[in-house]
């Protein structure tokens, strides 16, 4: 029973933190888009010049 004391209110201040935490990504605007950069990656034609990575530029 003792242990009850302790495990009841490290639960509720845990809950709490999660609950605290969602509330903060749902105001920073973390859902906004979600299927945006999945469809984004399919439907992106090659990269312009100015965007490719020295990895993607052709070899001379």
């Amino acid at each position: 029973m003792n242990v009850l004391i302790v495990l009841i209110p490290v639960s509720v201040a845990l809950g709490g933190l999660g609950l605290l935490a969602c509330i903060w990504t749902l105001r920073h605007g973390q859902y906004d888009d979600p299927e945006g950069d999945a469809a984004r990656i399919l439907l992106h034609d090659a990269a312009s010049p100015d965007q490719r990575t020295p990895s993607t530029e052709p070899r001379e």
